[in-house]
């Protein structure tokens, strides 16, 4: 006897694919994007990982290892995977409250709930999470990461900085007067030269590297007062594997953060993906690039790696550049890796407030606030979810914004799938009172009432079952539900029907179901209720209904229905 597990996906990584005619001219494409990438990469990689309570050398191994796994491993050919802002409040949450190493824990955690996510088919769920949710913790996350870097662009002299928004604030008004005027010089530069560098140089030169070399160079050459990274860590260093110190109790202590790294990565990495696919008239493999992330946050902390996902922006940057397969992502990597082991010392000359800048600038652009102007344009339930996942993302945390919007996206889709869904009487003078069909002649047999399904039949709706039948009175002697138009059935709808089956049976009446075709037969058959309800009283037409209506009722003369 053998054991097998099935796994329903299949692990194919787009690599492959792409390789399968790859060229020399493809190569030279994919060097040009991964290099311009691997640059674009360095200043997010280390204000990242320095917002989220790590050392900026953290942040570069992470762009290193997880991008290196995620393009050669991912179901996206152009996808750039790394530490990203929307990471920031909730790793800068378990380092300040479980220390840096039970957040490498933490991140292999959430690496391997990523992996069972995709290897249960997942992928195409997590895509259906809604619109108001993600915009509104996407501009949540962008207000957090744009108030953490206010002390180092203003070089404010806090010591511990506050980790909820509204005393964060209290802090900065307390400490303004003190603000570094040198550190605001170079931070206003810095925010200048993105915003202002020509978008027809962005592909050869991006404005992020040449915003940290101005101000490291006015920094160095003008003897200016102000931090650099050198001042706090040493960012020369090399790849190597070590085993993170944590204790086992930490585990179900950090389960629930792991989960919110693990959602988030599936979340933001499937959006980019798509937008990728957008850019590109490309299709991605969901479950392959969940997979892939897993696999990337399992690998990342055993190299003093922090979380990562895809990158929006860097993946755009990557198929602007001219990116055709994952080969970019591999270059990516690798470019990362020989700036990290040679031109290491030069970073530790980088402004804090030149960094903060840079976020600044990545913040902003990163929310959605035309969102805001279209709050009185949408309906008012969307307009309710995205104001609540946006303000409990920001006063709150990551977690309760999004549990709290996909909750609350959840039920309104139930009650409006609720209002669409209904159970009516066929009846010509008195809808309510479930009489005889609009279509019987005097001969339709007294006591037999035939009621009509529609929408999907759900635990939102199963209730209505109950309704129809105190509605029909103790006169109804067989109920008849006609199901052409139910789409699907849950095991509420299902025990619902069950149930009603029940207790027409125990007062001697019948029930027949008409028309029952799809997923809802299916359901009915696997579960056992045809065999209780009894194969007669599943009838394919009206008029067999009426026949079998006739036969329970003791009757042999069948009249056809007009």
């Amino acid at each position: 006897m053998s054991l097998s597990l099935k796994i329903p996906v299949h692990f194919r990584p787009a690599l492959v694919d792409a390789l399968k005619d790859y060229s020399g001219g493809k190569f030279l494409a994919d060097l040009n994007s991964g290099v311009t990438v691997g640059i674009v990469a360095i200043p997010l990689a280390i204000g990242f990982a320095i917002a989220s309570g790590v050392t900026p050398l953290a942040g570069l191994v992470t762009a290193i290892v997880a991008g290196l796994l995620i393009s050669v491993l991912g179901g996206s050919r152009y996808q750039i995977g790394g530490p990203t802002g929307a990471f920031v409040p909730i790793l800068a949450g378990v380092v300040a409250t479980y220390g840096v190493d039970n957040l490498l824990l933490c991140t292999f955690m959430a690496g391997v709930m990523l992996v069972l996510m995709g290897m249960a088919g997942l992928g195409k769920v997590i895509k259906f999470i809604p619109y108001p949710v993600t915009m509104g913790f996407t501009s949540g996350i962008a207000v957090i990461i744009f108030a953490g870097e206010i002390k180092d662009f203003l070089q404010l002299p806090i010591k511990i900085l506050e980790p909820e928004f509204l005393a964060k604030m209290q802090q900065y008004a307390e400490h303004l007067a003190e603000l570094n005027w040198t550190a605001l010089g170079i931070g206003l530069l810095t925010v200048a030269i993105m915003l202002y560098w020509p978008t027809r140089w962005q592909r050869r030169v991006p404005g992020s590297m040449v915003a940290l070399v101005v101000a490291s160079l006015a920094v160095k050459l003008l003897h200016l007062s102000t931090f650099t990274i050198g001042d706090k860590w040493n960012l020369q260093g090399a790849l190597s594997f070590h085993l993170p110190h944590f204790h086992p109790n930490d585990i179900s202590l950090l389960m629930g953060p792991a989960m919110t790294i693990a959602m988030l990565g599936a979340i933001e990495s499937l959006l980019s993906a798509v937008v990728a696919d957008g850019l590109t008239n490309d299709r991605h493999d969901s479950n392959q690039e969940l997979m892939a992330q897993g696999i990337a946050n399992i690998c990342s902390p055993f190299f003093g790696g922090i979380a990562a996902t895809g990158a929006i922006a860097r993946t755009g940057t990557n198929i602007r550049c001219g990116a055709v397969s994952p080969v970019s992502g591999i270059v990516h990597a690798f470019t990362l890796l020989a700036i990290l082991l040679v031109a290491a010392p030069l970073a530790n000359a980088i402004p804090l407030c030149a960094l903060a800048g840079i976020l600044l600038v990545v913040s902003f652009k990163m929310g959605e606030w035309h969102e805001f102007a279209r709050l009185r344009r949408i309906p008012r339930s969307d307009a309710l979810v995205f104001v609540t996942v946006f303000l409990l993302t920001v006063l709150m945390n990551l977690t309760w914004g999004v549990g709290v919007g996909v909750v609350l996206a959840a039920l309104l889709f139930i009650k409006r799938v609720s209002e669409i869904s209904e159970i009516t009487p066929l009846d010509a003078t008195h809808p309510a009172s479930g009489a005889r069909p609009v279509w019987a002649d005097d001969s339709w047999p007294d006591g037999v009432y035939l009621f009509r399904v529609q929408g999907a039949f759900f635990f939102g709706s199963a209730d209505m079952l109950e309704t129809s039948f105190r509605r029909a009175g103790a006169q109804l002697r067989i109920m008849v539900l006609l199901c052409e138009d139910v789409f699907t059935i849950d095991a509420s709808g299902l025990n619902a029907i069950e149930s009603l089956n029940e207790r027409l049976r125990q007062h001697k009446r019948h029930l027949i179901l008409c028309k029952v075709t799809g997923q809802p037969l299916e359901a009915i058959q696997q579960s056992g209720f045809l065999d209780v309800l009894g194969a007669d009283n599943l009838t394919t037409t009206i008029d067999d209904a009426l026949q079998r209506a006739r036969q329970l009722l003791g009757q042999t003369d069948a009249i056809a229905v007009k």
